[in-house]
């Protein structure tokens, strides 16, 4: 087993902003939690167009603007970012996905097309990596509707806190939800995933930091 200082955790970004991208809260947490600990944060994005762009000033899609979901995530991993396409588990010790719209937009289609949605291929390719390769996973906010769907022949137990609809749509792809609350975590030990709701309950930035450092400890403790 690596030590701590040792060990590399990829961070999937979705883009940069809650509305149409990573959310930026949680994936700073999630970088500055890693790097308390020691470990090596290796963030990374796909090479695509965002589904859209939100002017977040005014809450409201930017008619016409187009933008990259790897070139936004540059922002908030001052400029250190990898092609997801280029990531694989063998050089990984975990992987951990932040929330925000973007993750239901832009690495998978649930925002658009809900229980039916469809997963990038590159975040499909590399989750299948990291669980055939029985390496810890966690899921902030949103993701794990992406842990669902991906493993939910497994049952993976996972929680986005305790809003109904959205449990049930986990449900519905084959996950067990529990509920949660926003500084508290899930932990399947059976499959090593990791789950917190974080702004899918909120409502402010010290709570959110609470379950996400839980969410990093375990998922070190089982890498």
């Amino acid at each position: 087993m690596a030590s701590t200082s040792s060990k590399r955790v990829g961070v999937v970004l979705a883009g940069c902003g809650f509305l149409d991208g990573a959310e930026i809260h949680e994936a700073t947490l999630t970088l500055l939690s890693l790097d308390r600990r020691g470990a090596t944060a290796v963030p990374m994005a796909p090479d695509i167009e965002q589904l859209h762009v939100v002017n977040h000033a005014a809450g409201e899609p930017s008619a016409g603007e187009r933008r990259n979901v790897l070139r936004e995530a540059a922002r908030i991993s001052r400029g250190e970012i990898q092609d997801l396409s280029q990531a694989h588990a063998r050089e990984l010790d975990a992987l951990v996905f932040p929330g925000g719209y973007g993750a239901a937009k832009n690495l998978c289609t649930f925002a658009v097309d809900g229980v039916a949605l469809k997963v990038n291929p590159e975040v499909e390719r590399l989750v299948k990596e990291m669980r055939a390769a029985q390496k810890p996973m966690g899921f902030i906010c949103i993701a794990p509707v992406i842990a669902a769907k991906l493993l939910g022949a497994e049952h993976p137990e996972l929680t986005i806190g305790v809003d109904p609809d959205t449990a049930q749509a986990l449900q519905a792809l084959g996950a067990k939800h529990l509920e949660r609350k926003v500084d508290d975590i899930a932990v399947d030990r059976k499959l090593k995933l990791v789950s917190t709701p974080a702004y899918m309950l909120g409502p402010s930035i010290a709570p959110v930091a609470a379950g996400i450092d839980k969410l990093v400890s375990a998922l070190l403790e089982m890498a």
